[in-house]
């Protein structure tokens, strides 16, 4: 592990740390992922990451594609409202460029990914890239994969769009999971008084960055391979298969996996839970994906 300090755009570091597996030379170069941690953008630092980020570079070690990983401390809430984080994982993502000797990275091979609130930027950052109206994400290479765990992906004052895709208002994840272990909608709308997206009359609809799940067709074509790790009790399931649904629908390679019945967080439980050891395969098996060049299929939902 080595750990670094990454400028941000006003004035300000974060907090980064490298992972690189032992059994390969220091100098040899490989494919990077870039991760971003959850915590409803209110916690989460460097150390509480370490297993997380160590289980994906022994993973890559025994699939035979060794990565680096870096995993970034964005900054969090209170202190830090709406567009800080997203701010910080932009700056991140041109530090690694900006850096790619530095870690031993190879450019044109980087992954990014994220779990819950860190999935939120990471599919904010792709997706900039890919609309292309910020043109220094534009001109970076582009992003081979995104690997997505309990995303959320919509603002509840937005979310009328996603309810009105279901068959029924009632099947709504918001109204049967409304009191989930972990994260019930109580604790969400918690997290999201304390981000403040709204403030300095921000168009939420319109904001791709806070709605990336309210994204068009045409805005959408052209994303990387994309991985989704959701769980079945979790207000934020119907706006995972459904933005995954969108991606398929517009030829994104899309790899979809529900854990039927498990909360939102549930890795936290360890080995207590079977379905631990599959959330890691999804991860893990999310990189492989991004970098094996996949086709494009029909939308698929895989049950664990």
């Amino acid at each position: 592990m080595q750990d670094y300090k990454i400028p941000t755009r006003d004035g300000e570091t974060l907090e980064a740390r490298t992972y690189r597996p032992s059994s390969v030379p220091a100098t040899q170069r490989l494919p990077v992922f870039i991760y971003y941690h959850g915590g409803g953008f209110l916690m989460g630092t460097l150390s509480s990451e370490d297993a997380i980020c160590s289980r994906v570079v022994v993973a890559q070690v025994a699939a035979g594609s060794p990565v680096v990983v870096v995993n970034v401390n964005y900054r969090h809430t209170p202190e830090y409202t709406y567009p800080t984080a997203w701010n910080d994982a932009e700056d991140s993502f041109h530090w690694v460029h900006d850096h790619i000797d530095d870690i031993n990275g190879e450019a044109e091979n980087v992954v990014v990914g994220g779990i819950s609130a860190g999935a939120y930027l990471t599919v904010s950052l792709t997706l900039a890239q890919n609309i292309g109206k910020d043109v220094s994400l534009a001109q970076r290479p582009k992003i081979r994969g995104q690997v997505l765990m309990i995303p959320a992906l919509v603002t509840e004052d937005c979310y009328a769009s996603q309810v009105a895709r279901l068959r029924d208002p009632s099947v709504s994840s918001y109204v049967g999971c409304e009191h989930a272990p972990i994260l019930p909608v109580s604790r969400m709308r918690l997290f999201m008084k304390l981000l403040k997206p709204a403030v300095n009359g921000s168009e939420l609809e319109t904001d791709r960055r806070v709605n990336p799940g309210l994204a068009t067709a045409d805005e959408v074509k052209g994303l990387p391979p994309t991985t989704f790790g959701i769980a079945g009790r979790d207000p934020l399931r119907d706006e995972g298969l459904l933005f995954a649904m969108l991606l398929a629908e517009n030829g994104v390679p899309t790899d979809v996996t529900v854990f039927k019945g498990l909360p939102h967080g549930f890795r936290r439980y360890g080995n207590k839970l079977s379905a631990s050891k599959k959330w890691d395969e999804v991860m893990a098996q999310g990189i492989q994906h991004a970098l094996s060049d996949p086709v494009p299929g029909e939308f698929v939902i895989k049950a664990h």
